[in-house]
């Protein structure tokens, strides 16, 4: 379930685009009447339509999981509200300038800012965050825990460069499809590895 909830502004993302995407008229006129006021020169066109919505709906989804945290009175992590400005900064500047570069940048800045915080805080604070998330699942040995967190970092940070390197050289729509399905995909490819790598230290422990 948290799983599906973390990924659920990227899956309205993707649907309210492909959905746009299918019905180009209809998503023209209601970006026209809803989205008009807050781009630059008042005018949505047909190819700009699915872009604009689905961003907007992307920043609107954010700030429905954070209020949904708040209201029942639940912690709201801190790479939340950090994907909240990020979304509402480049998201915003997507939906003003009706310009669908800025978005694209988004996966690479919050991805670089989850690396920067892992690396930074073991680096220069001597603070592995990986630990202080698995901690209570997980007893290991002190080096495996700082491969550990080096491994999220360095990962992360690949991710935001496959981002820039998809978004700029592949065409809209494949960025979107890669965007779920294809980091998704990483993503899991990643954390079984991990789980392999780690089995062994979990057998000795036990």
């Amino acid at each position: 379930m948290k799983l599906l909830f973390d990924l659920f502004p990227v899956i309205l993302f993707f649907a309210v685009f492909k959905l746009a995407g299918a019905n180009p008229e209809a998503a023209q006129d209601f970006a026209s009447q809803y989205l008009s006021a807050l781009v630059s020169g008042g005018e949505v066109t047909l190819a700009q339509a699915p872009i604009l919505l689905s961003t907007a709906v992307g920043i609107v989804a954010t700030i429905a999981q954070i209020g949904w945290l708040l209201a029942r009175r639940k912690h709201v992590d801190n790479m939340l509200w950090v994907s909240l400005a990020i979304i509402a900064v480049f998201g915003g500047a997507t939906i003003y300038f009706h310009d669908e570069q800025f978005i694209k940048l988004k996966p690479t800045v919050l991805y670089w800012c989850f690396a920067l915080a892992l690396l930074a805080s073991q680096a220069f604070f001597g603070k592995n965050l990986i630990k202080s998330m698995m901690g209570k699942q997980l007893t290991l040995p002190e080096p495996v825990w700082r491969k550990l967190n080096l491994a999220w970092g360095l990962f992360f940070a690949a991710m935001g460069a496959l981002n820039l390197y998809i978004g700029f050289n592949y065409p809209l729509n494949f960025w979107v499809n890669f965007k779920l399905f294809g980091f998704m995909g990483l993503m899991l490819v990643f954390v079984i590895g991990q789980s392999l790598y780690l089995s062994r230290y979990i057998k000795e422990a036990e």
